[in-house]
């Protein structure tokens, strides 16, 4: 069964582009993974320091390999500091 994950990163107001633009360079590599069903980056209507990455692993896995990749490490340490909260939800599909 997938794995699906949503995560949401709320960037300070005075770095949103700066979240935004390493979020962006960490979605093409990811959807070169193998594993990877879809890697999809929004941007919140009501809100304009909130991003929500929507993300489907073939399954546990393949979501911890994603973790240990160079580009996910790059995009930790390159929106760490300038967050005020990040959510990751992993979902497991019931229907």
């Amino acid at each position: 069964m997938t794995l699906t994950v949503v995560a949401t990163i709320d960037a300070q107001t005075d770095h949103i582009d700066a979240v935004r633009a390493a979020l962006e360079a960490v979605v093409a590599p990811s959807r070169a993974e193998s594993a990877c069903l879809r890697y999809d980056l929004h941007l919140d209507n009501k809100i304009p320091s909130r991003f929500i990455m929507l993300e489907e692993w073939t399954d546990q896995e393949a979501l911890t390999a994603h973790y240990a990749t160079p580009h996910f490490k790059a995009l930790v340490a390159a929106v760490g500091d300038k967050t005020v909260k990040i959510d990751v939800a992993e979902l497991s599909k019931l229907k």
